[in-house]
C-alpha cells in the first residue's frame, strides 16, 4: 500500500533494546491524492494466481467501513525485489534448492526490476546491495556457504531498510528460513510495528513444512499482505516460479476513506470477492492495515 515516508532501520550491533525502543518510520496517507492503495492477490485453491478480475469483483472496507473504490488497476510494473537467505547450520542442506529459486526469479526478470540479496546467520549482511545487475546476484548466491546460529528478525530489518532506497512502486521481500530465530537484537514487537508501517510484501518460504517455527514466518507474511509456503526445499524453484508470477499479477485498489482519519491510529482493511461464477473457492491476500497521518 502506498502509505508514505520511512525513517532508518539500521541494522547494528546493539544491547538488548529498552521498553523505549528504536525510532520507528513514520507512514502517511499520500497527502496528494488522500488515496489509499491496496495491493490484493488473488489464487485459486492450489495457490495459482487469478487474473482477468474487474473492480466489480472486489469490495473493500475500512474499519468494517465499506468504501468506494474509486481506482483499479492490474498492471504488470517493474518490481523491486529482496532475496533474504538463512545460511545457518540447520540450512546447509537446503542451499543447493535455495540457489535454484533465487535463479528462477532471475530468469524471468525484467529490465527494470531491480534485485538485492541479504544473507543471515549469527547476524545478517547485505551481500549484493539494490541493483539491476541480476549476474552479480546470481553469482554471489552461488558462494553462498552455511554454519552459525539464526538472526531471522536482524536480517528482514535490514532489507527492509535496503529496499527503502528503491523508487519502484512494487516493492517484495523472500525470505527463505527454516523458521528459527535465536539471535537477533531486535524483537519481534519492533518487527511488528516496523512492517505494519511499510509498503513491502514479504513471502516466507518455511523450509520443511510446518512446525513449531510456522507461526513467525506466518505472521511476517500476512501482515504485509502477502503469504508463507510450507515446503521441503526440493520445491523452491516452483515455489519461487509462483511467487513471481503473482507479483506480475497483483490487483491495485485505491479507495479515499470517508472522513479521511487523521488520528494516527493503526486502522484495519478487509477485502471481500464477489467473483464471476464458475472460478471456484478463491482467497484475497492484502494488506491488513495502515497508521493514519495525525495533525
Amino acid at each position: 500500500m502506498a502509505l508514505g515516508a520511512f525513517g532508518q532501520a539500521s541494522i547494528e550491533r546493539r544491547a538488548r533494546p529498552s521498553n523505549k525502543g528504536p525510532a520507528m518510520p513514520s507512514a502517511n496517507l499520500r497527502v496528494d491524492t488522500n488515496l489509499v492503495l491496496v495491493p490484493v492477490t488473488v489464487n485459486d485453491e492450489l495457490n495459482h494466481p487469478i487474473t482477468g478480475l474487474e473492480k466489480e469483483n472486489f469490495r473493500i472496507f475500512d474499519d468494517k467501513v465499506e468504501q468506494t473504490i474509486a481506482s483499479f488497476s492490474s498492471e504488470d510494473e517493474p518490481i523491486a525485489l529482496g532475496l533474504v537467505f538463512d545460511t545457518s547450520g540447520s540450512m546447509r542442506s537446503a542451499l543447493p534448492q535455495g540457489r535454484q529459486a533465487a535463479s528462477q526469479f532471475l530468469k524471468i526478470s525484467n529490465p527494470e526490476d531491480e534485485f538485492f540479496l541479504v544473507e543471515f546467520n549469527s547476524s545478517p549482511r547485505l551481500t549484493v546491495p539494490l541493483t539491476a545487475d541480476t549476474g552479480t546476484v546470481s553469482t554471489e548466491v552461488l558462494l553462498t556457504k552455511s554454519g552459525g546460529s539464526t538472526a531471522l528478525i536482524d536480517a528482514l530489518y535490514l532489507a527492509i531498510d535496503e529496499m527503502h532506497k528503491s523508487r519502484k512502486t512494487k516493492k517484495a521481500i523472500v525470505l527463505f528460513s527454516d523458521g528459527g530465530e535465536n539471535n537477533s537484537r531486535y524483537t519481534q514487537h519492533e518487527l511488528d510495528t516496523l512492517v505494519k508501517e511499510s509498503d513491502v510484501l514479504i513471502y516466507t518460504v518455511l523450509v520443511g513444512g510446518y512446525d513449531q517455527d510456522a507461526g513467525l514466518m506466518n505472521r511476517i507474511a500476512e501482515l504485509t499482505g502477502a503469504h508463507m509456503f510450507a515446503a521441503a526445499s526440493s520445491d523452491f524453484p516452483d515455489i519461487a516460479l509462483k511467487i513471481a508470477i503473482e507479483l506480475r499479477n497483483r490487483y491495485v485498489l485505491g479507495y479515499g476513506p470517508h472522513d479521511p482519519p487523521r488520528d494516527g491510529r493503526y486502522h484495519r482493511i478487509e477485502v471481500k470477492l464477489l467473483p464471476p461464477r464458475g472460478l471456484g473457492k478463491l482467497r484475497a491476500h492484502w494488506r491488513l492495515g495502515y497508521y493514519a497521518p495525525s495533525d
